[in-house]
């Protein structure tokens, strides 16, 4: 791990881990206003669709994307990586487009699509970095990955913690010990504003389209960040 890298890691996190400016601190106490009134059986119901669909989605066949890259430097590997990135990237930009374009109902669509399409790419990402996205704690992994892209500062902090010293820790035997009213809560609240805007009259394919570009986008770069700490953490070298 080169010292660019490694400045590149500690900037990354002290980032997001910052506290939020007056706007987003302000935001946030708007969101668990909201989340305070809605009633508990209805967080709950969420919360069990949202589990049971990304559980779906991680322990389908189709997204595992092969054996792990075994070899090559860390500046090969995230070339690769930054190629599936722009390749997925694209494909969401289109699909949020068409359901911007749709309506209502292919809005409503659009966010199970949107989840399998990001965890892909997580799954791809993983065996670039040489993992092996059929193991329960890669998959952990994955899911702490998402919550880094899309949680709050506060919550960024925990799941960081949780995550450092991956591969030498202890790690839940099943998926349900995920923590999922946290992550449906957190994944909710950071991106129901941008996909309200999907629903507008003539702009919601266009505002589709970019909302989906820069999610993706976002949880690639913060994947590259995640796998760079293992890669870290394991002590091996890097030309990149």
């Amino acid at each position: 791990m080169t010292a660019s890298i490694s400045q590149t890691l500690a900037a990354w996190r002290a980032r997001i881990t910052r506290p939020p400016g007056p706007l987003g601190a302000a935001s946030r106490a708007v969101q668990r206003r909201i989340n305070a009134i809605i009633p508990e059986k209805v967080h709950a119901a969420v919360t069990a669709a949202m589990a049971a669909m990304t559980q779906a989605m991680l322990t389908g066949a189709g997204f595992v994307t092969g054996a792990p890259l075994r070899q090559g430097s860390l500046e090969a590997r995230e070339a690769k990586v930054r190629a599936a990135v722009r390749g997925w990237k694209t494909a969401a930009g289109a699909e949020g487009g068409a359901a911007g374009a749709g309506g209502f109902l292919l809005v409503a669509a659009d966010f199970p699509l949107l989840m399998s399409f990001k965890l892909k790419l997580l799954f791809e990402i993983a065996a670039l970095y040489g993992h092996d996205g059929a193991v329960l704690s890669e998959r952990l992994y994955m899911l702490h990955i998402f919550e880094l892209a899309f949680s709050d500062a506060e919550h960024r902090a925990r799941v960081l913690a949780a995550m450092d010293d991956w591969d030498a820790r202890p790690h839940p035997a099943d998926l349900a010990d995920f923590d999922w009213r946290a992550f449906q809560q957190q994944y909710r609240d950071h991106i129901d504003l941008a996909k309200l805007a999907q629903l507008l009259p003539v702009v919601g394919a266009p505002v589709g389209a970019v909302v989906n570009w820069r999610l993706t986008a976002h949880l690639g770069e913060t994947a590259m960040m995640a796998y760079r700490m293992r890669w870290a953490g394991k002590g091996e070298g890097s030309d990149g």
